[in-house]
C-alpha cells in the first residue's frame, strides 16, 4: 500500500506537470521524451485496435491488457527515466483530472 501511494502522489505530480505542458503547446510540437516516435509506433503496434480518446478501464486493468502492458512498458528501460512508474490517465482525453475521470495505471 505505500509503495502504491507513492507512485500515485508522483503520478500526480508528472500528471500535474504534462496537463500544464499539452494544455500550453500544441502537441504535435512537443515531446516528452527523445524516443516519443519509437513508443509511439510500437504502442501502435502492440495496442492496435485501442481507444485512445475515451478509455475504457478493462482494457487497461483486465488479465489479458496486463500480459500486453508490462512487455511493452519493459521495452523502454534504460530509454526512458520512470518507464515503470504509474500513471494517472484521463479516461475522455476532453475533460481535465478530476476522480472520475482519472485512473491509476501501474
Amino acid at each position: 500500500p505505500r509503495v502504491e501511494l507513492a507512485w500515485a502522489m508522483k503520478a500526480h505530480q508528472h500528471a500535474q506537470v504534462y496537463f500544464n505542458l499539452i494544455s500550453s503547446v500544441d502537441p504535435k510540437f512537443l515531446n516528452l521524451t527523445k524516443v516519443d516516435d519509437q513508443i509511439y509506433s510500437e504502442f501502435r503496434k502492440t495496442f492496435k485496435d485501442l481507444k485512445i480518446d475515451v478509455l475504457d478501464p478493462e482494457e487497461l486493468k483486465s488479465e489479458p491488457a496486463k500480459e500486453k502492458w508490462r512487455p511493452f512498458c519493459l521495452r523502454f528501460e534504460g530509454a526512458v527515466e520512470d518507464f515503470n512508474y504509474g500513471t494517472l490517465l484521463r479516461l475522455d482525453c476532453r475533460e481535465g483530472y478530476t476522480e472520475e475521470n482519472t485512473i491509476f495505471g501501474g
